[in-house]
């Protein structure tokens, strides 16, 4: 593997839960994209654009708990400023999203 990082590397990513309040369309996207809006308790609401329309509705995503990353630079996505990049699986062009089996505060860390 070419790509190997110290766990120090890892230590800087902040990977926080958080829970999804809103779900708009994003019709300026490049590719079909939700505009998100989600709780990560003391860290705030932030916003974030995912390529996840192929296999959740906006209503399966509302009180969704999901895994972000919250210490990126934001991004401009069209016209949409993007504060966080939500994990899931990739499969093919499905994007599966990873969330805690159980319920957690927001904003809980993700060692």
């Amino acid at each position: 593997m070419d790509n190997i990082i110290t766990f120090k590397d890892f230590a800087k990513v902040d990977l926080r839960v958080g829970t999804i309040l809103e779900v708009h369309d994003f019709p300026k996207a490049r590719n079909p994209a939700y505009q998100l809006v989600i709780d990560f308790g003391t860290l705030g609401i932030k916003k974030s654009s995912a390529q996840i329309t192929r296999l959740y509705t906006k209503e399966d995503l509302i009180n969704r708990q999901i895994v972000a990353v919250v210490n990126f630079p934001k991004k401009q996505i069209a016209t949409f400023m993007s504060e966080c990049l939500i994990l899931g699986a990739v499969n093919g062009k499905d994007v599966i999203l990873l969330n805690p089996e159980i319920k957690v505060t927001n904003g809980l860390a993700v060692s």
